[in-house]
């Protein structure tokens, strides 16, 4: 038996064959993710169960499965696309697979600062971009702050895109990742979230890119003791249901689900930024470097990176769009 058939059987008997279970009045939507409990999308992930509970007065409930107990971000989004899970979580690295026009989320140095990604995802284009998964069977409910990916490595510091030159660098399924560590002079790898670690013991790849907090809470800085801050994307998290659920709930609990959502965005956005900042703190207590490179030096190698889509009419739009927005 293939191993992922396997992984769908036993996730299939976990949740009792489908995603979203009645008892009496009372309805438990199962939601998964791939990261610890002590990050800040699962504390956020709690408050939207609590907030969803006193908002329905007890006929939501939500049940959560962290540490990729449900598999990966990937197999996740295949089981909402499927009706054998409810919601999920995940980078827009990894649904771009999904909903193609997301891949524009992950294009380098695409926002001028964080507070232009927050204003763009809250507004239109994010809610357009959010209503495209709804043809794949996926519903965006909205975004989670995952803050800027920059670059860290074992053997020598980076301080500018030809250091990178010759480095074999982890990145995820993603096309516009592996084309971003391309143009920036690395060779990209694509490793599982979880494999990562031993991939970097072993010598697999030389180097990641991630935010502060997954590179200080999957110890990776134990391996990597140079991270240099380009920030040279800022990847959001999705928080997504299946259109299978969404179907299937009421207007007045389609309310309820997205409010809880909503609040608990605010919260997690809120708790994002003190993991960062403590993520920093730690990592550099623990014998990290960490660099302050001259932005420009990686923004300037890839600025015409963007031309390569000038083709595809609606997607440079797109780009347009977002480079343009107040």
């Amino acid at each position: 038996m293939k191993p992922f058939i396997a992984l769908i059987l036993s996730i299939l008997l976990l949740l009792g064959f489908s995603g979203c279970h009645e008892l009496g009045d009372s309805r438990t939507i199962k939601l998964a993710h791939g990261l610890d409990v002590s990050h800040s999308v699962h504390k956020a992930m709690v408050q939207m169960g609590e907030d969803l509970k006193t908002l329905s007065e007890g006929k939501l409930l939500l049940k959560i499965y962290p540490n990729q107990q449900l598999g990966t971000e990937r197999q996740c989004l295949e089981l909402l696309q499927i009706g054998s899970l409810d919601m999920t979580k995940v980078s827009v690295g990894t649904l771009e697979n999904f909903a193609p026009n997301m891949r524009v989320l992950g294009l380098p140095f695409l926002f001028r600062n964080r507070q232009h990604s927050f204003d763009v995802l809250d507004g239109p284009i994010g809610q357009q971009l959010l209503n495209e998964g709804t043809q794949y069977w996926l519903k965006g409910l909205g975004y989670y702050d995952a803050g800027s990916r920059s670059f860290y490595t074992k053997e020598r510091p980076v301080h500018s895109p030809k250091d990178l030159v010759g480095l074999k660098i982890r990145v995820m399924e993603s096309v516009t990742a592996m084309d971003m560590v391309k143009d920036l002079g690395g060779s990209p790898t694509p490793i599982s979230w979880g494999e990562l670690y031993t991939s970097l013991q072993q010598g697999v790849v030389d180097g990641a890119e991630n935010n502060p907090p997954s590179f200080y809470l999957s110890r990776h800085y134990e391996v990597c003791k140079y991270y240099t801050l380009d920030e040279h994307t800022v990847l959001p998290d999705v928080v997504l249901a299946g259109t299978h659920l969404w179907d299937r709930l009421s207007e007045e609990e389609k309310g309820w689900l997205k409010k809880a959502v909503d609040s608990s965005i605010g919260h997690q956005r809120k708790l994002w930024a003190e993991a960062e900042a403590e993520a920093l703190a730690e990592v550099q207590k623990a014998g990290v470097e960490i660099i302050r490179p001259d932005k420009t030096l990686f923004s300037d190698q890839v600025k015409d990176s963007f031309d390569k889509y000038k083709q595809d009419t609606e997607f440079y739009k797109l780009i347009q769009a977002i480079q343009a927005s107040n």
